[in-house]
């Protein structure tokens, strides 16, 4: 949403001077994101100032940006509503030789990420941006991303680089400080009342999260995977605008492949989506291919996606399109959660299997404390947010703004109360579209459509010779006694030798490989 360089004991005057706030000495600069769906604004009360950049909300008029005097009493006020803000925003508050204060809002669409130097505090959207204030390896963090067990919090693989999470606030002055916001506090499951609309309740949450925006029909796109929860926004979103959302998905391989193809057509066919829609097939391009740019040893994020150079063509052809706003599913998962004490297969799901030969002894070590420091629970769930951040960069360098409704907090509440059988197998989401006249097919696929065939190619084709460099070249991360290079090599030596591949272990061989990587291209 936008990138920082603040002195705390800078010129406390600020101007704006076309796409920058800046200080009149030119210590200071907050560069906002340059999108139709976002406005800045600043004021100063004399001794204070505050810079505001945020979604904008329907039914208000762009805010000019250029900072206004205000009283003291103004100034409260206006902070106070900042706060407020019912969509993403940071908030920044600034007074000469006092810490600097940094708040991020409820509702995150994209991350910042935090680092400071010589009593300057930088941040910005782009974790890349900060390469130069990494200084070393967070074991914790770095071990969360090789057993695959994300975590929100203000922990990013690298010291000397955070993350500010939802609602949190950066107190900076020569240290950095940041501290959690209060848990919020969830609804429970409960019983309906007689003669409960549940699926109007849904139809009217997803409403909800998409008038929260001042959408543009004509420059919005639906990322529409053929899976359930995209499926159930998408085909709310076509019938609100009939023929003028275009949709897009990546086309899997596998046996979901037909399958995929087959429901998508059926969806587009049955609602009034645009005429466009952009696939990339990922048929023939697995990934760490020798011009895949982690590969070539560029500076990639350690939390971009394995397919993200799949996702950076996809997101230019859509932006090809004239789209500059991308509608997602992302966070249904966590809408309808089972939880484990609801079933036995959630449970079962949910267990954690850390027989991983090839962790290292600092990581074996690191995993109990992996839920150490993490942020408290928000209104979207802590997976779904770093979801949401995960995906945010690719999109934003392609000009495209992500819309996720499923965050909404119309949509988080509804699925905190519903009763287990319309979470269960997300009953909620296939119901919903059979509203829409759709087949048992397109409603009720058979076959698992996803990216595990893709990752097993890939692992197979090119990700050992890779693991195979790690061995001979060494890794920051074995250094680090987060690899165990001798369970590592006894595992490509398997595969190499006819062992057979299983996904539910093996495809965590890929985080190996990305955060090798990253920190090779990081600390390097």
């Amino acid at each position: 949403m936008l990138i920082l360089q603040i002195d705390p004991a800078a010129a406390p005057a600020w101007h704006w001077e076309g796409t920058s706030y800046v200080t009149d000495d030119g210590a200071g600069r907050v560069t906002p994101y340059a999108h139709p769906m976002i406005e800045q604004l600043a004021a100063t009360d004399g001794d204070r100032t505050v810079i505001i950049v945020r979604e904008r909300v329907p039914g208000r008029a762009p805010v000019p940006p250029e900072p206004v005097v205000v009283t003291v009493a103004q100034f409260g006020e206006l902070v106070a509503q900042a706060r407020r803000w019912p969509v993403d925003h940071v908030l920044i508050e600034v007074t000469r030789h006092r810490p600097v204060r940094v708040t991020a809002g409820a509702v995150r669409a994209t991350p910042l990420y935090l680092a400071h130097h010589d009593g300057i505090l930088r941040g910005s959207w782009d974790i890349t941006e900060l390469r130069p204030f990494a200084r070393g390896i967070n074991a914790k963090e770095a071990t969360r991303l090789l057993i695959y067990r994300p975590r929100y919090s203000i922990d990013t693989p690298f010291t000397g680089i955070w993350r500010l999470t939802e609602r949190a606030t950066a107190s900076f002055g020569g240290d950095l400080v940041i501290t959690y916001p209060e848990p919020v506090v969830h609804a429970e499951h409960r019983d309906l009342v007689e003669g409960a609309d549940v699926l109007a309740a849904f139809t009217a949450a997803i409403d909800a999260a998409l008038d929260a925006r001042p959408l543009q029909p004509d420059a919005t796109l639906c990322h529409l995977t053929g899976g359930l929860d995209s499926g159930s926004i998408g085909t709310r979103v076509a019938r609100r605008w009939p023929g003028q959302v275009n949709t897009a998905t990546l086309i899997v391989i596998g046996p979901g492949r037909e399958q995929q193809i087959r429901r998508r057509n059926e969806i587009r066919h049955r609602v009034p989506f645009g005429p466009h829609d952009a696939c990339l097939d990922t048929a023939g391009r697995p990934m760490f291919g020798p011009n895949c740019p982690r590969v070539r040893g560029e500076l990639v994020s350690p939390y971009d996606e394995p397919f993200f150079e799949h996702f950076t063509e996809l997101n230019r052809m859509i932006a090809d399109l004239g789209a500059h706003t991308l509608v997602t599913g992302l966070g249904g998962d966590e809408m309808v959660a089972v939880g484990s004490a609801e079933s036995a297969k959630a449970a079962a799901d949910k267990a954690q299997n850390f027989d991983l030969p090839w962790l290292g002894p600092r990581a074996q070590a690191a995993i109990e404390y992996g839920d150490d420091g993490i942020a408290p629970p928000a209104m979207a769930g802590g997976i779904t947010l770093m979801a949401a951040e995960t995906v945010a960069p690719p999109l934003l360098r392609a000009g495209l703004w992500p819309l996720h409704p499923f965050t909404h907090q119309a949509m988080v509440e509804l699925g905190d109360q519903l009763p287990f059988y319309w979470r269960e197998l997300k009953q909620l989401q296939r119901k919903h579209l059979a509203t829409f006249g759709l087949s048992h097919d397109a409603c009720n696929p058979v076959l698992r459509e996803s990216f595990a065939e893709l990752v097993e190619e890939s692992m197979l084709d090119y990700g050992l010779s890779l693991l195979r460099r790690i061995l001979s070249d060494g890794s920051p991360l074995i250094d680090a006694g987060l690899l165990n290079p001798d369970g590592l090599k006894a595992v490509v030596t398997e595969l190499e030798t006819g062992g057979v591949y299983t996904e539910h272990r093996h495809s965590k061989l890929v985080e190996v490989i990305t955060l090798d990587q990253a920190t090779r291209a990081f600390l390097g």
